[in-house]
C-alpha cells in the first residue's frame, strides 16, 4: 500500500503538550489543548490561572530567521514596558523548539497569555488606548528594520494579484477593481511618512482588553517593515466593517486617532494616507488566503470574491478615493 506526503499535519495535542512541559519545566498538571487552526496552529496550555500560548508554525510558512527577528522585536517591546503576549525561553534558554512533523520540520513557540478578553464592539474609551499603544509600539521601532518582509506595492499589491489570478479570471469586476487599485497606488505616496516596524494586523481578534482601557496586543506573526500609517489605516477599516452605524465608527476612530496622537502626531499626509493604506492592506490578506489554499478553499469562490472586494469598494466610496 502506498504510502502519500502530508502538506499539513494537525500534531496531538497531548504528545506535544508533554513535550514542551518537559522542555520549559512547566507544571505537569497543565493540560494541552488545540485552540485553533488556520495560519498557524495554536495550542493553550492552561490549569487554573495558569496560561501559556504555543504557536506551531506552519510547514515553510516562516523561516527560523524570521520567527528570531518577531521575537526579537517582542523582546525589545517588553523592556520598552509595552503590553505585548511575548516569548519564553525553555530550560535550556531556547526559544524556537524544532518539531519534526510528518511534512517536515516545524518551529514551535511558547508565549505568555494576554489577560482580558477579546472585544468586538470596543467603547470610545478602548479605541483610545488601542491607539496610544499602537503609536507606543510605532515610537519604539521607528526607523527601525527587521530582517522580515518590506511591505510596498509589490508585496502588498502585485504579488497578491498574481496569487489570486490562478483561481479567478482577469476579465471579473472585482479582479478589475483590484487591478485599478495597484494601479493607482504609487510607493512614492508614502514618502516622508513615519517608516519602521509594522505590526500589520492589530484589530479586536490580536488583542485582549481588561477594564476597557487595558490592552495587551498578540500574534506579530505578519509584523515587517513599511510605513507604519499601514498600520492605522488597518485598524480603520476593521472598525469601519464592525460598526455598522458609521456615526459611531467616526466617533471610535477619532477617538483612537486621539489615542495615537497623544503619543505621537500623524503628519497631514499620514491622515490623508488612512484610506489608501487601509486599503492596500486588505487587499494584501485577500492574497494571502489565496496563497494559503490548503485552508481558503472552502469560501475562496467568486461569491466570497464579490463580497470581499464589495467591502473595498464600499469604503473606497466612502472616502472618496480617487480613480475608483
Amino acid at each position: 500500500m502506498k504510502t502519500f506526503p502530508v502538506i499539513t499535519s494537525t500534531i496531538s495535542a497531548q504528545e506535544l503538550g508533554d513535550y514542551i512541559k518537559e522542555k520549559y519545566n512547566l507544571d505537569s498538571n497543565l493540560e494541552c489543548k488545540l485552540f485553533r487552526t488556520g495560519m498557524n496552529h495554536t495550542y493553550m496550555l492552561s490549569s487554573g490561572k495558569i496560561k501559556y500560548v504555543l504557536r506551531l508554525y506552519c510547514y515553510n510558512w516562516r523561516s527560523k530567521t524570521e520567527i528570531q527577528e518577531e521575537i526579537s522585536l517582542l523582546n525589545v517591546l517588553k523592556e520598552n514596558g509595552l503590553s505585548v503576549s511575548f516569548p519564553i525561553r525553555d530550560k535550556n534558554t531556547k526559544y524556537i523548539q524544532d518539531i519534526k512533523a510528518p511534512e517536515g520540520l516545524r518551529y514551535a513557540v511558547l508565549f505568555t497569555y494576554a489577560k482580558g478578553e477579546k472585544v468586538r464592539f470596543m467603547d470610545s474609551s478602548s479605541c483610545f488606548a488601542v491607539g496610544e499603544l499602537m503609536a507606543k509600539i510605532h515610537k519604539v521601532t521607528e526607523n527601525k528594520k527587521l530582517k522580515r518582509s518590506i511591505y510596498n506595492k509589490k508585496s502588498l499589491l502585485e504579488t497578491s494579484y498574481k496569487k489570486l489570478k490562478p483561481y479567478f479570471s482577469e476579465a471579473l469586476p472585482e479582479m478589475e477593481f483590484i487591478k485599478a487599485i495597484e494601479t493607482s497606488y504609487q510607493d512614492s505616496h508614502f514618502e516622508h511618512t513615519k517608516q519602521g516596524v509594522v505590526h500589520m494586523d492589530i484589530w479586536y481578534d490580536n488583542m485582549s482588553i481588561a477594564n476597557k482601557t487595558d490592552i495587551t496586543i498578540f500574534d506579530f506573526d505578519f509584523c515587517g517593515n513599511g510605513s507604519q500609517i499601514l498600520d492605522v489605516g488597518y485598524f480603520c477599516k476593521q472598525l469601519f466593517y464592525i460598526e455598522a452605524d458609521k456615526n459611531e465608527y467616526e466617533i471610535k476612530k477619532e477617538s483612537f486617532l486621539k489615542g495615537y496622537e497623544s503619543i505621537t502626531k500623524l503628519s497631514e499626509k499620514e491622515l490623508k494616507l488612512i484610506p489608501m493604506a487601509g486599503l492596500v492592506v486588505f487587499v494584501f490578506y485577500l492574497g494571502v488566503q489565496a496563497q494559503r489554499w490548503d485552508w481558503s478553499n472552502i469560501f475562496l469562490s467568486e461569491n466570497y470574491l464579490k463580497m470581499f472586494v464589495g467591502r473595498f469598494k464600499s469604503w473606497a466610496k466612502y472616502y472618496q478615493i480617487e480613480n475608483l
